[in-house]
């Protein structure tokens, strides 16, 4: 129950889902997190929640395409909790268009939560990590940086990027003992892809996924548990993948 003691996370897109799952889990495992997110009122539900048996968490608002907002949740973690030791970058937007039919303002609306919020939240965090002497940064990709598919042009391009965001960044800070890794989780089951039919989903699921099943936010949180912890100080710059075998064939 202490894998993350004396540990202070930051989530991004931490109100729901994947995000608040991990900062469940988290807490319970003896750390501080700061829930990060545009979905203010769900993320003070959260911090509430996760403080009913002590100060265990702050919520505050993150807009991740925002410099200053990513200055400011870094800021709280060191004032708040005495430091930042752990990143996650999980926040990001989802969708289905094509090549031809990704229109111009929809490859720029997501190319800045998905990739440009990346880059920025590893890049505001590095300086406070290193006054820890080291840290996590867990930066949430997907199957679809992986691989390709018949639409959703614009997510593989940017979770492809952040795969090697993720690499690059593993490589220029492995010195300071920051350690950097990409979790590509496959269908999980989130407000995110209901975008996606149901048939389709169920379709996935019985004929493609080798366990036959959807993810759950919880099989995802597990893994960014593992990276977070001292459990994993010798992977950096990895892919870790959580999708029920789906790439395996």
């Amino acid at each position: 129950m202490d894998r993350l003691k004396s540990k202070v996370a930051l989530i991004s897109g931490g109100a729901r889902g994947q995000g608040a799952a991990e900062a469940r889990l988290f807490v319970s495992e003896g750390a501080k997190v700061v829930v990060g997110d545009v979905l203010d009122d769900l993320a003070a539900s959260l911090a509430k929640e996760l403080n009913a048996n002590g100060r265990n968490a702050l919520a505050l608002h993150l807009d991740v395409t925002r410099s200053a907002d990513w200055r400011n949740a870094v800021a709280a973690c060191e004032r708040e909790f005495g430091g930042l030791d752990v990143l996650i970058n999980n926040a990001g937007i989802f969708n289905t268009s094509g090549l031809e039919e990704t229109s111009e303002e929809l490859w720029d609306a997501i190319v800045n939560i998905n990739q440009k919020g990346v880059w920025m939240g590893m890049k505001e965090a590095v300086a406070a990590m290193r006054k820890r002497g080291g840290g996590s940064i867990i930066n949430i990709s997907s199957v679809a940086g992986l691989t390709g598919s018949s639409g959703s042009t614009a997510y593989h391009g940017t979770k492809g990027a952040v795969r090697l965001l993720t690499k690059a960044a593993a490589v220029q800070y492995g010195r300071d003992g920051i350690r950097v890794n990409s979790v590509h989780p496959g269908l999980i089951n989130t407000t995110m892809i209901d975008i996606i039919p149901k048939e389709q989903r169920q379709f996935i699921t019985n004929n493609v996924v080798p366990l036959g099943r959807e993810g759950t936010p919880e099989d995802v949180a597990r893994l960014v548990l593992f990276l977070a912890s001292d459990d994993s100080s010798y992977c950096t710059g990895a892919e870790f993948v959580v999708d029920g075998g789906l790439t395996a064939q």
